[in-house]
């Protein structure tokens, strides 16, 4: 079991260093992050009480992100550590990768912020049964969808050339998620929903996107600086 569970570990600390290679950013990359890190005081400011606030400007941003990549690493962590009734060896596969990139983005954001990361969320998947199908996929294309949305509805804000890299990065990653997730429900991935007339993603502003993430999360997140 201990040699199990190392196993695990080094395969996400793998998918971490191969996705740090893929978005361009080193040693060199990861100090940038830090140092502008540094220099905000506000990532964590409580403007709503019971709420964590994401903060200000990029390393705000960062932090936005870095609180829904927290709330779909626990979720596929716990789809994979009990699998639903009937799923396939195809199936259970996929979920295993998206849920490798998922902690390996979270496990990025939280290193690059340092000091200035939001607290770890604790999450709540009451309304989620796991024994089903339906229910874990639903949520999963949920949560893609959400993920995708998000991240364009605040890459117009980034300042930083680097940060806007990284969210493009992963973006496109959550973006192969999110069909993947519907190729299983049969569903198309490219519905009025999600896609506009014009063939453009439709993207959604944090207060619509945390609506929705607040309901699967104790630790409720604002983010009341960003329009």
């Amino acid at each position: 079991m201990k040699n199990e569970t190392l196993t695990k570990t080094d395969n996400v600390n793998m998918a971490r260093r191969s996705f740090l290679r893929y978005a361009g950013v080193g040693v060199a990359g990861m100090g940038l992050l830090a140092t502008a890190a540094s220099c905000h005081k506000d990532h964590d400011v409580n403007p709503n009480s019971g709420f964590t606030d994401v903060g200000t400007g990029d390393i705000g941003i960062l932090n936005y992100a870095y609180a829904l990549e927290q709330l779909e690493a626990a979720f596929y962590i716990q789809v994979v550590a009990t699998p639903y009734s009937g799923i396939t060896s195809t199936e259970l596969n996929y979920l295993t990768e998206i849920r490798d990139h998922e902690v390996a983005h979270r496990e990025f954001f939280k290193a690059a912020l340092g000091t200035k990361a939001i607290k770890a969320l604790t999450p709540d998947f009451g309304a989620i049964n796991f024994n089903s199908r339906a229910s874990v996929l639903g949520a999963a294309k949920a949560f893609e969808d959400l993920g995708v949305t998000a991240y364009d509805g605040v890459g117009y804000l980034i300042q930083t050339p680097a940060y806007l890299s990284i969210a493009g990065a992963i973006v496109s990653v959550e973006a192969r998620h999110a069909s993947l997730i519907a190729n299983l429900l049969g569903v198309s991935f490219v519905d009025s929903t999600q896609v506009d007339a014009n063939g453009l993603n439709i993207s959604n502003k944090p207060s619509v996107v945390l609506k929705t993430a607040n309901t699967y999360l104790k630790t409720k997140v604002s983010a009341v600086n960003f329009s």
